[in-house]
């Protein structure tokens, strides 16, 4: 069962005139929630809220954080998944209608969930080994930082990181400064100092993104950076992660012929298992 408008269905009524098929126009939150608590759910909902504005999207009235939360919730129970760790996929696309101007702002909203299979954050032990994608860019500036379906340059990475037997790649802006992972944010690490894009490199402004760095303002044996990083800053790290909202953190163990500890990543994860619980 999926949810369509507040409405829970077998399938939701796409058209072959859908905005978000034809036109990329629409945009989407990955949210985990585990016994049925939505981790982190006022960062996701004000995220959301402010892209819907940016792109200029017309705002339904139902869209309280608390009515977008009961919809998930009876979406989740619908599917028979409240006792199970769960990702949930919150779709937002402007109305069918019109070519590059659309006829409406006025939105659809459609709600998925799948069972994950961790129910706390829990940084992998494989070795997992990363290169640069070089044959696109992301272009620096406010729209890559807004989690819309224009995704191609992370599916042709994502494709790349196959065809090569990588398990990731990492993404350049058009000033070939190091922007993000295909699925995630960047956080690199050298001595006590820790470096993540800025928002105005083009990366995404990821939830766990933004938990972290208030996290790690705190920490006194490390001071960070929103600064600019170039690729040769790569094979200088001590250590390298990325994060997202359904993984959390994720070590990066190879770069090249680059290596790399986990020290930081595997002190991070029980920080934000613990912060994740008291935002519950």
């Amino acid at each position: 069962m999926i949810n369509f408008n507040g409405s829970l269905i077998d399938n939701p009524p796409i058209t072959a005139k859908n905005r978000g098929l034809n036109y990329g126009d629409a945009l989407f939150e990955t949210i985990r929630v585990i016994n049925n608590s939505i981790m982190f759910w006022e960062a996701h909902y004000f995220r959301l809220m402010s892209s819907m504005r940016m792109l200029r999207m017309e705002i339904p009235m139902s869209f309280s954080p608390e009515k977008l939360e009961n919809q998930i919730k009876d979406t989740i129970k619908a599917n028979d998944l409240t006792e199970k760790p769960v990702k949930v996929k919150l779709l937002v696309a402007r109305k069918d209608g019109g070519l590059y101007l659309p006829k409406s702002r006025e939105v659809d909203v459609v709600i998925t969930v799948e069972a994950i299979e961790n129910s706390f954050f829990v940084n992998n032990k494989d070795h997992y080994v990363v290169d640069l994608f070089k044959d696109h860019f992301i272009l620096a500036g406010m729209l890559s930082t807004l989690k819309t379906t224009n995704k191609i340059t992370q599916v042709l990475a994502s494709i790349f990181a196959e065809e090569n037997s990588f398990d990731n790649c990492i993404l350049l802006n058009e000033k070939k400064s190091v922007v993000e992972f295909t699925n995630g944010n960047l956080f690199l690490v050298k001595g006590k100092k820790i470096k993540t894009p800025p928002l105005s490199d083009g990366c995404l402004k990821g939830i766990i993104r933004g938990e972290l760095i208030k996290m790690l303002k705190k920490l006194d044996d490390y001071t960070l950076e929103e600064t600019s990083i170039s690729p040769f800053e790569l094979q200088k790290a001590d250590e390298l992660f990325l994060t997202n909202s359904i993984i959390g953190i994720k070590s990066v163990h190879q770069y090249r012929k680059k290596t790399y500890n986990t020290k930081l990543a595997n002190q991070l994860i029980g920080k934000l298992n613990a912060q994740a619980r008291l935002v519950e």
